[in-house]
């Protein structure tokens, strides 16, 4: 009994190392990425009128998309504007890059397209998320719906040949 209890303490002993050294590795690994997106979030100028009302156009965005989620038409013609939206992120940035001292302090749409990514498209496509999410649930929510129906009428059709 008592080898058994010491290699259960023996086995508990590696394990909790081995928990430590991964949380460790992935503390180290995970830092540049993190370093990297405080620096983009201390680097915005979060007061500006033109950030400001693009932060509230999403969560505009997002309500809509939740209160419009039983309208199927309309979170379709939504998903498809978000997705336009995305899909027209590069000529927005192009576009904004060249005239950007009219509505801002600083040049935030570089070539790559980073500020544009993380402020335009992410939500978007996240709003895409939600609204595609939610069609496959209505989607399956049908099926149900149209299977039991189906069964009530093989169950009828049934009794019907019995009598």
């Amino acid at each position: 009994m008592e080898e058994l209890k010491s290699a259960m303490e023996e086995h508990m002993e590696l394990m909790a190392d081995l928990v430590q050294k991964f949380s460790s590795d992935l503390r180290v690994g995970f830092r540049p990425a993190y370093d990297n997106f405080m620096g983009f979030i201390h680097a915005v100028d979060w007061k500006e009128p033109w950030i400001m009302g693009l932060v509230g156009f999403h969560a505009v965005l997002v309500l809509v998309t939740i209160i419009s989620r039983k309208k199927t038409d309309f979170q379709m013609f939504l998903f498809l504007l978000t997705l336009a939206g995305v899909y027209l992120a590069e000529t927005l940035n192009k576009f904004l890059g060249k005239n950007w001292k009219s509505f801002s302090g600083q040049n935030y749409f570089d070539p790559s397209g980073l500020f544009m990514s993380i402020l335009w498209s992410g939500p978007l496509l996240i709003i895409s998320m939600i609204i595609l999410i939610n069609t496959l649930v209505s989607l399956c929510y049908l099926i149900v719906k149209w299977k039991r129906a189906e069964l009530r009428h093989r169950a009828r059709a049934a009794r019907d040949k019995q009598e």
